[in-house]
């Protein structure tokens, strides 16, 4: 968005208006409901891309068709109101999660493009929403868009409905941005020099079902010199805070960040993949690694197979432990530019302008329909 924004295009960023109320259960309940309505009090903001970005207030519940129409009508008002006054006229309407198929034909919008980033019917621990239910609405989307894409090989792969209007849209990177890790150039954050080496690294979000725990525990025990840093939101119900050699580290902004990868010895994704949901991820950070020069140990996903010879892809946590040390020995810069090279043309610049170029010939086709 902010390549098509940069080229000249009109643009509102709507913020996720969720899947639904997490579980009465869920220890973070009351913090995510904190952090909605502080993003509502904000409503709309502009960016330096000249973005606008708006935080609608919706109803967090989507298991009903009553609550489904609240919120058709909210948005419609709040989004609608918006795009009409920054002179927004037929829009093409751009969705990213099953609950926003309510918007489709509220926007007069002159195309519909519905982006499946997740499997989105097996999150079930973010929400209490019917699964069903999700799965329903994901279904109506699918029927609705004019173009589908989807950001993971095995979400394409097991797509049923409207395979001739899909495309997959591999994740990108700002590879000058994270190149410079590699270069020597940046001072290394003064919050990683205090931990010891060697580090391990990670950013993003830090969830108990997300991060395989089990194998943190597993490395504190049989590799207690090494240092595992994670930085990004962290969830409550985490087991591994009070570990002596795990280290979280508060939210970083995206510009400063490369400052911390510069200090990791290795980039990790300790994953648990054995969740149905995690299995069809497609992290952004992954690339980013790459693009570092830094050695990349990662749990096994489906979307990064393709990418084993350049990646160190662990089969257990055994072989996690086992490919960390051997990234630890690693000599020389071969394979540091090998990994650079595999994502150096992956850039969002790409994605956007063949985007762009997808976009354009849907238009046509539809205007051709029309006339």
């Amino acid at each position: 968005m902010r390549r098509f924004a940069r080229a000249g295009n009109k643009v509102i960023f709507v913020n996720s208006i969720s899947m639904g109320l997490a579980a009465l259960k869920n220890k973070d309940l009351l913090p995510r409901v904190a952090r909605k309505l502080k993003s509502y009090a904000k409503l709309a903001r502009t960016t330096s891309e000249g973005i606008t970005v708006v935080s609608p207030a919706a109803l967090p519940f989507f298991g009903s068709r009553a609550s489904r129409a609240a919120n058709r009508h909210l948005l419609t008002a709040q989004v609608g109101g918006l795009a009409r006054s920054r002179g927004l006229t037929n829009p093409i309407l751009w969705i990213a999660i099953p609950t926003a198929v309510e918007m489709i034909g509220r926007m007069n919008e002159s195309l519909v493009v519905y982006q499946v980033s997740d499997k989105y019917d097996a999150n079930t621990m973010d929400h209490s929403t019917d699964p069903e239910t999700i799965a329903r609405l994901h279904e109506r989307a699918i029927d609705a868009a004019d173009i589908i894409f989807y950001s993971g090989r095995k979400l394409l792969a097991e797509a049923t409905r409207g395979c001739e209007r899909s495309y997959l849209l591999e994740q990108a990177v700002d590879f000058e941005h994270w190149s410079r890790v590699g270069s020597g150039e940046l001072e290394v954050a003064e919050e990683i020099t205090r931990i010891p080496r060697p580090r391990m690294g990670y950013f993003g979000a830090i969830e108990p079902w997300l991060v395989d725990q089990e194998l943190i525990k597993l490395a504190a025990r049989a590799r207690p010199a090494w240092q595992w840093i994670f930085i990004g939101n962290r969830s409550r119900g985490l087991e591994i805070e009070d570990l002596p050699n795990v280290h979280f580290l508060a939210p970083v902004k995206y510009n400063e960040l490369p400052r911390y990868a510069a200090g990791f010895d290795v980039c990790v994704l300790p994953w648990e993949t054995e969740q149905a949901f995690t299995s069809y991820g497609s992290a952004i950070k992954v690339r980013e690694y790459l693009a570092t020069g830094k050695p990349v140990v990662i749990a096994p996903l489906p979307e990064y197979e393709s990418m084993r010879d350049v990646l160190r892809i662990a089969r257990s946590r055994e072989d996690f432990l086992r490919l960390v040390e051997d990234a630890l020995k690693e000599q020389g810069d071969e394979r540091a530019r090998a990994r650079q090279a595999s994502v150096r043309s992956g850039t969002w610049d790409a994605r956007a302008e063949w985007v762009s170029e997808l976009i354009e010939e849907a238009l046509s086709r539809k205007q051709l329909r029309n006339v």
